[in-house]
Formats: structure tokens, sequence, C-alpha cells
């Protein structure tokens, strides 16, 4: 075995060193870069998970729903959401619900409010009509509401617009629709714009509608 002379160690040695340093080099440069990288993407993750937040708060409305309801009030639900969405998230109906004309396919609007009647309402119109029709012009209750109270047509949910004589749930939305989309009716006779809404329909409920 050769002995190596002191220039050949001192060689040696000057070469380790400078692979020494190389590989250090390189391994402190590759940290960095991987740290950098992750804290991008740690931060763009955040602005992601950010906008999909706000995104979806945009997405949502607010409703309020009243009357035959476990829970009624403020409701934030997604938009697109129909009456029987906002029911659920109301706590369902009570027993006393009448759902005989709510739409519950109807899709809600945001600031809209949804209320739900109930059975001794329907049990009292059928008296009302009663009473009409045996000439009285009051609700037997004694009270001083007029049986034929007007139904206003800027504010009147689609469950009560389809009270008006033949009024269905395709008029009612197309007069909601249109109120939506041209601002609130200014005279009773602007119900005339409405498609579907001739001049013979207008006489018969020209007396059961205000603004």
């Amino acid at each position: 075995m050769e002995i190596l002379n002191k220039k050949q160690k001192i060689i040696l040695i000057g070469v380790g060193v400078i692979m020494l340093l190389v590989i250090g080099f390189y391994i402190t440069h590759k940290m960095g870069t991987y740290k950098e990288v992750n804290l991008n993407e740690f931060v763009q993750g955040e602005e992601i998970i950010e906008e999909e937040r706000e995104e979806k708060l945009e997405e949502n409305i607010i409703v309020y729903i009243t009357g035959e309801v476990l829970n009624d009030g403020i409701v934030e639900i997604e938009e697109g959401a129909r009456i029987s969405d906002i029911i659920e998230r109301a706590g369902g109906l009570t027993k006393e619900a009448d759902l005989s004309k709510v739409n519950l396919a109807y899709k809600v609007q945001d600031g809209e409010k949804v209320y739900i009647p109930s059975k001794k309402e329907k049990n009292k119109e059928e008296k009302e009509v009663i009473s009409l029709e045996n000439g009285e012009g009051v609700i037997p209750s004694g009270n001083n509401t007029s049986v034929n109270s007007k139904v206003n047509i800027n504010k009147a949910s689609q469950a009560e617009l389809e009270t008006l004589q033949g009024v269905g749930p395709s008029t009612a939305m197309k007069i909601i629709d249109y109120r939506n989309n041209s601002g609130k009716f200014k005279t009773i006779e602007d119900i005339k714009n409405v498609s579907g809404i001739g001049e013979a329909k207008f006489n018969n409920i020209k007396n059961s509608i205000c603004i």
C-alpha cells in the first residue's frame, strides 16, 4: 500500500471540502425552493377557499316565513330554493297548516315573505262564502273586517294572488315576475300589462285588488 505524500493529502482534503460545499449548497437550495413552493401553494389555497366562501354567501338569499310553521322568522337558504325547502328549514309545518293554496314548488326570491295559512282560515273563508250567499256583507264573527279584503298586487305572495278569481299558479307567477322585472304597479289597471290578464279577467278582479 502506497503512502500518500503530503501534497497528495492536501489535494484530497481540498477536493473533499469542495464536494462538501457543493453538496451543502445543493441541499440548501433545494430546501429553500421546496419551502417557497409550499408557502405559495398554501397562500393560493387560502385565497381559493375565501373566494369559494364569498361566492357561496352571494348565492344565498334571505326569506321571511311566517304562519303555520314550527319556527317562523328569517331563513337563509341557497338561491333557487322552493317553498318546500323553506318550510323544511323552518322546522316543518304545524298540525294546523293548510297547504291547499300553497305552491310548494314555487321558487322563492331574495327578500320575499312566505305565509303558510291555517285550517281555521280556510274554515273562516267557507263561512264567509255562506254568509255572502245569505245576503250578508260582513264576516259572521261580528268584527269590522270586510269579507272582500283586497289583495295588494305589489306585495302579495303567489298563494295570496291565487285567491283572486281566475288567477291560478301560472298567472300568479307572471304577476310576480312582471313586478320584479318592471317595477311595482302604479295603478291597478297596470296589471293588464301582465300576459294572460285581459279586460274580462281584470273586470273580475279589479274590486279585489289594490296597490
